[in-house]
């Protein structure tokens, strides 16, 4: 009995190290561990750093408006700006974005303002962002669930010959998840334009990697899927964008889904409710900062010439400003209308949500008579 091959070449092991351009003292690297792949270049290089310092500070931003009581909680990606946006970087406008919940500046980044990001952890909002304006689905809180939401969207943008790619984050926790299996597994089958960035911050909440699996890297799976894998250093922004530009060029060009691990760490709490000294030592979060993706790629620029004193005033000036316009708009109080909540749940108004809509319209309006009257 034949055996149909769906991959003409089987795909290869990743790279025992992990694929880097530019290491931690911002010199190039050349030779194996760049994996063939190429610097971009210094306009690209820039425009990534100055994106990585506005969220750094917009994350500081949030983080102080978390612990003032301004928002409900806050899952900081501080650490993880070179995994986030040096993948959507590498995104063209129609392409679809499927995110975690930890990964607010890759929404930033796309173009989402601060106000319709933060509604969301303020909890006035499931959703404060029209995601078919943005092409960036709901940020997932269950995980993994919106892996399987990518490849369904880019199995029909397959179908329908649209020129749509779907790339979607994963936490190394997630990887472990049923869900995740699937979305590997029917991306493959099918052949989706997908790409998954796993961002392997190597802790699943407090779970460390050590504990989820035996692999030598999560890249690995991707050879029993039949797609390629690739292990890259996630502090290297240099080394993710090259990468993850070279797997979405792939799936435009129909040749099916990458699955792509970054390798990096982070700084802070899983959330504002976690307490991370009781599941890792202090000496280990120190060590990651010789490795900040930020001071890497600045040192880099500053080799060559490109990081003027003005450049970097005008983008330290425009961070400054991004989290005075954040937080002016989460120091304003909101004015919400509790009947909001059926207004998106279905295209079309279904009769008994319009049942419930109007039990509550009733219940708040005899409690305004109520409070009236007590008045």
């Amino acid at each position: 009995m034949s055996n149909d091959v769906l991959v003409p070449a089987p795909p290869t092991l990743p790279t025992h190290k992990p694929i880097r351009l530019i290491d931690e003292t911002g010199r190039a690297v050349t030779g194996t561990q760049t994996a063939g792949f190429r610097m971009p270049d210094t306009d690209t290089l820039l425009s990534l750093y100055r994106r990585m310092v506005l969220a750094r500070r917009f994350e500081a931003q949030v983080t102080a408006l978390t612990r003032q009581g301004r928002l409900a909680t806050y899952p900081s990606a501080l650490g993880q700006e070179a995994c986030e946006i040096a993948s959507v970087a590498a995104l063209a406008q129609q392409d679809w974005l499927f995110p975690t919940y930890r990964d607010t500046i890759a929404l930033l980044t796309r173009g989402v303002s601060p106000v319709e990001i933060l509604s969301f952890f303020r909890g006035d909002w499931h959703t404060g962002f029209d995601p078919h304006a943005h092409r960036i689905s709901p940020q997932s809180t269950p995980l993994a669930t919106q892996a399987l939401h990518a490849v369904g969207l880019a199995t029909a943008a397959k179908l329908k010959q649209d020129d749509t790619v779907a790339l979607t984050f994963l936490g190394d926790g997630s990887t472990s998840e049923g869900d995740a299996h699937e979305a590997f597994n029917f991306a493959s089958v099918w052949q989706a334009p997908v790409v998954f960035v796993i961002q392997n911050n190597q802790y699943a909440i407090s779970v460390p990697y050590s504990k989820q699996s035996r692999a030598r890297t999560l890249a690995d799976r991707a050879i029993g899927y039949g797609m390629p894998g690739y292990y890259v250093d996630g502090n290297d922004v240099a080394a993710m964008y090259a990468v993850v530009t070279a797997a979405v060029e792939r799936a435009r060009a129909g040749h099916g889904p990458t699955l792509i691990e970054g390798l990096t760490y982070r700084m802070e709490a899983h959330t504002n409710s976690d307490d991370p000294t009781r599941y890792r030592e202090t000496s280990e979060t120190a060590g990651w900062l010789d490795h900040d993706p930020i001071d890497r790629v600045e040192k880099h620029l500053d080799r060559a010439g490109a990081l003027t004193t003005a450049v970097r005033a005008s983008i330290a000036a425009e961070a400054e400003a991004l989290a005075t316009a954040t937080r002016d708009a989460m120091n304003e109080t909101p004015v919400l209308d509790p009947l909001e909540v059926f207004d998106h749940v279905y295209s079309a108004a279904r009769p008994a949500l319009l049942e419930q809509r109007a039990f509550l319209a009733n219940e708040l309006a005899h409690t305004d008579t109520r409070e009236a009257g007590a008045a």
